[in-house]
């Protein structure tokens, strides 16, 4: 039987033995994706991120938990930093969702960044891609947890949630621009601490702020919750039609994930009765069409640039003999499809 057929039925191995050639090598990352792509587009793509010591990753595993109650597959897929010295990782991951390894119905997959920025690694994406096309109905993405540069997330998901927790330092770090933007959900992990009541009200006040002062009332419409009704959920409109929610939750203890993975439910529901669900993927696929073109250059450029010229550019900047500009252009220039030039340093 024929590999694809294996994938699309859900075969666990033949699944893990894709994504081990996916991760290892563009070329197949490239053949899996055209040969699977018209079996994707039916999971519901969730991103977590979040500063580091936050809980993501025991808040992951809590969620899938809950998806699995309400009888949903879930596929995991978790990016661990890569070390800048060794470039090994320690997928920690690995250890922190053990106990979710006798579930057939949730596939976990550790990952490492191997130097990509944004929190994501290279083949996150296809990943999830393979992971759709398996047919898991919800997948987790969990970010590297560099903090504030975070937002590649926000194009490569339909909903995203950014943690926050409290004791992680000036309340105001949890409000500059970039990371409050990109959330769809906001989520207050470790709420049983002293100070998570502040960090709500730091989050909610940032979202009232945000608000244009002389149309607020049109923001409230079919998301607008009765919060009465859920002690765990705050939150204020943000978005035409869609409540930004300010959900707390203790991951150690289960306590609020119930109400996130709800609220999780309400905005896809949301992205798909005011037609964002659509708008959502034109906006992944376009944020990864740029990725795969500026991953495709980097490559070119390593592969036409001989390791000593492009050292000899590094040099000469580094010495000031030249600028980083006139650097890259003449890098540019060497490695530019159906253009050839040569480098001088």
């Amino acid at each position: 039987m024929d590999w694809i057929d294996d994938v699309r039925q859900g075969n666990v191995r033949a699944v893990a033995r894709l994504i081990t050639r996916v991760e290892s090598s563009a070329v197949a990352a490239q053949e899996a994706v055209r040969r699977l792509y018209a079996y994707t587009g039916r999971a519901h793509v969730v991103g977590i991120t979040g500063p580091p010591g936050s809980g993501k990753s025991s808040l992951v595993n809590e969620l899938a938990k809950a998806f699995r109650r309400a009888g949903r597959r879930v596929g995991i897929v978790a990016v661990d930093p890569t070390s800048p010295f060794t470039g090994g990782a320690l997928l920690g991951d690995r250890v922190r969702m053990r106990d979710l390894s006798g579930d057939a119905g949730i596939f976990v997959r550790s990952m490492a960044s191997r130097g990509s920025l944004g929190g994501l690694a290279r083949s996150t994406l296809a990943v999830a891609k393979v992971l759709d096309a398996a047919g898991y109905d919800v997948i987790l993405i969990e970010t590297v947890g560099a903090g504030q540069a975070e937002v590649d997330i926000a194009t490569a998901a339909h909903t995203t949630i950014v943690l926050e927790a409290p004791g992680m330092g000036d309340d105001v770090q949890s409000i500059k621009a970039g990371i409050l933007e990109i959330a769809d959900i906001l989520v207050v992990n470790k709420a049983d601490r002293p100070g998570a009541n502040r960090v709500v009200k730091s989050l909610e006040m940032m979202l009232h702020m945000a608000l244009p002062a002389d149309d607020g009332d049109a923001h409230h419409g079919a998301a607008q919750r009765d919060d009465a009704q859920h002690p765990f959920v705050s939150g204020a409109p943000f978005a035409a039609g869609w409540a930004v929610p300010v959900v707390q939750t203790t991951a150690t203890t289960g306590a609020g994930v119930a109400e996130l993975a709800s609220a999780i439910d309400h905005h896809r529901e949301y992205l798909e009765t005011s037609g964002g669900w659509a708008t959502s993927e034109r906006t992944r696929s376009r944020g990864e069409i740029e990725r795969l073109l500026r991953d495709r250059f980097i490559d070119e450029m390593i592969a036409r640039v001989p390791d000593e010229e492009r050292e000899a550019l590094i040099h000469a900047v580094a010495e000031r003999r030249l600028d980083p500009y006139s650097a890259a252009e003449q890098l540019y220039n060497f490695a530019a499809p159906f253009q050839s030039s040569s480098i001088h340093s």
